[in-house]
């Protein structure tokens, strides 16, 4: 039996190494964030800086209009889906954590980006639209402000280098004439030792 057993692994071994090379872009101990697929969308390069960890202070706006004391959070992101698409995680020192699925979809050349939260299971993940312009990444998702006025919630990555980037939150009006900052985040890029 034990003879037979080193046969059918020694057998399966072959087929065991060559399925893993075929998704070689993927997570794994020699490439912890994954890499980008060469046959990818051209986009899906516009993440490149951001890919891996980035040590960050996280403010939210309190209902009273002022500015907490920031938080401490942890940013990484990483390719996904042997390097089609991008997925990040956020933890964060007040127990909040969050994610993002971003897709790049060639057809309407734009990306696609679904949010999730540890505060609520949602059985349909909130999407926000947009793409990279020179040194910016800004995203859209329409929404009403409390008084009911149409509007957006914009989202906007800027500054961004290979040490880290800055990000915003705002609720905008469809002609961005009037912006209201809601969450404001400040990175640095993890670094190895």
């Amino acid at each position: 039996m034990a003879l037979f057993l080193c046969i059918a692994l020694t057998v399966m071994a072959p087929s065991l190494n060559a399925q893993g090379t075929t998704y070689a872009n993927s997570v794994s101990e020699a490439l912890p964030f994954g890499k980008v697929n060469p046959n990818a969308a051209q986009e899906v390069r516009d993440y490149a800086e951001l890919i891996g960890t980035c040590d960050c202070k996280s403010q939210t706006r309190n209902k009273d209009e002022t500015w907490p004391e920031p938080i401490d959070m942890q940013w990484t992101f990483k390719y996904i889906m042997n390097g089609n698409a991008v997925q990040d995680e956020t933890l964060k020192s007040d127990g909040k954590h969050s994610g993002s699925i971003r897709q790049f979809n060639t057809d309407s050349l734009k990306w696609y980006v679904h949010y999730y939260s540890s505060q609520n299971a949602a059985p349909v993940l909130a999407a926000w639209e947009g793409g990279r312009k020179d040194n910016e990444i800004i995203l859209y998702r329409p929404q009403k402000a409390p008084n009911g006025m149409e509007g957006f919630y914009k989202i906007r990555f800027y500054d961004i280098s290979e040490n880290g980037f800055n990000w915003l939150g705002v609720w905008t009006t469809k002609e961005e004439d009037f912006v209201y900052e809601t969450w404001k985040i400040t990175c640095k890029k993890r670094r190895k030792n």
